[in-house]
């Protein structure tokens, strides 16, 4: 027992660049030098093999279980720890199945269902009244969630450039308040198209209730079938869904786009981005995000380029993001109870630790967040400065 208890901290030891108190069998281990950042309690010892297989299941699913219990604040232990990822071990051979999972339509459908097909209640408690399950932008750091997603939104629509009568595609459309946004300030014709039976919905109910129907539709599709739909747009976006389609489908997500985009037509990208590319985190992957995989800007940009798209804007909102995850997980915790209750101990540890450990990857740029904004070919006619 001893000789696992000294593997581990031997394990730990290497995570010193914020020093922290390890608790364990009634003994204490301080990790780094210094003042300590934070304190964790050990129930019990994780195998090592576990921690080389894969760090981030090994640890996170010691979370979810109760076997390790952090105190004080969560966001801020991690802050410290997770900036130090770089150190994280996986064995992509033994968990090839998980980090590399079939990108066969039926099986993207099924993994994107299982994380936005939770349920419409359950997002409903933590996010805002828009129902953006998205980075949103904060003018100051003061500004309330519902307003920094509202920002988000008028920003991406600007960027567009959008005129009465156009017609916009959003694909991966959430709940539509982009959408409906669009149709309501600008008087274009959306189309939505989303793999969410849960989105479909309440967002097709949304249509009805505002009485937009002249102006806005959602369908069930696979972006894939977009090629062959005879469809054609003035403008398409796309928001958080690019992180689903996987490495190997890039080129055809932007051959289906270039499909249905008009000449000349614009193309807005908002997407989670890294600086290299990676096949992904495992704990994400088994139990929030199934097959996501977070793309760089340099691959995306040369896609891009080989599709004839013209690069107009590309912004970064990395720090966005994590003021938006802080402010899901304080809307989170203000409901932990009520979503203990229907979803279980486990589940909402599971769910508390995905928004802080998002948050404090944002914050120490292990990811980020980027909107690139893109032209069918050469357009000369917009105007020449990024806010029009």
């Amino acid at each position: 027992m001893k000789a696992v208890e000294d593997t581990m901290i031997s394990f730990l030891n290497k995570f010193d660049r914020y020093p922290f108190l390890v608790k364990m069998n009634g003994k204490e281990y301080l990790i780094g030098d210094g003042k300590t950042a934070f304190t964790i309690n050990l129930k019990r010892e994780i195998p090592v093999q576990e921690l080389l297989t894969s760090t981030s299941i090994a640890l996170g699913e010691a979370y979810m279980k109760g076997d390790i219990e952090v105190e004080g604040d969560l966001y801020q232990a991690l802050n410290c720890f997770l900036g130090q990822m770089g150190k994280f071990q996986t064995d992509t051979k033994a968990l090839k199945k998980l980090i590399f999972s079939s990108l066969s339509k039926k099986n993207q459908e099924k993994e994107v269902s299982s994380h936005y097909d939770i349920g419409n209640e359950f997002y409903k408690l933590w996010l805002d009244k828009t129902m953006s399950y998205s980075c949103g932008y904060f003018k100051t750091e003061n500004d309330s969630l519902e307003l920094a997603q509202q920002q988000k939104i008028e920003r991406i629509l600007q960027k567009l450039y959008l005129q009465e009568g156009m017609t916009l595609l959003d694909i991966g459309c959430g709940w539509g308040e982009l959408l409906i946004q669009a149709a309501r300030k600008y008087k274009v014709h959306g189309t939505g198209i989303t793999l969410s039976r849960e989105q479909y919905k309440q967002f097709s109910e949304r249509i009805e209730k505002e009485e937009l129907t002249d102006y806005l539709v959602v369908k069930l599709m696979d972006y894939r079938d977009l090629k062959t739909s005879e469809l054609a747009f003035d403008r398409v976006v796309s928001v958080g869904m690019l992180e689903h389609v996987g490495r190997e489908n890039y080129d055809l997500f932007m051959e289906n786009v270039a499909a249905v985009l008009k000449s000349q037509g614009l193309l807005l990208l908002q997407y989670i981005s890294a600086l290299k590319e990676y096949p992904g985190d495992a704990w994400i992957k088994k139990y929030i995000f199934p097959g996501g995989v977070i793309p760089s800007l340099r691959e995306i940009e040369f896609i891009l380029a080989e599709h004839c798209f013209y690069t107009l804007d590309v912004e970064s909102l990395r720090r966005h993001y994590n003021l938006t995850l802080l402010h899901w997980d304080k809307n989170f915790q203000a409901h932990r109870d009520e979503i203990e209750e229907t979803m279980g101990t486990e589940f909402t540890k599971m769910w508390d630790l995905y928004l802080c450990a998002c948050a404090a990857t944002f914050q120490n740029g292990i990811i980020d967040l980027h909107q690139i904004l893109v032209s069918k070919g050469v357009h000369n006619e917009l105007p020449m400065t990024r806010w029009y």
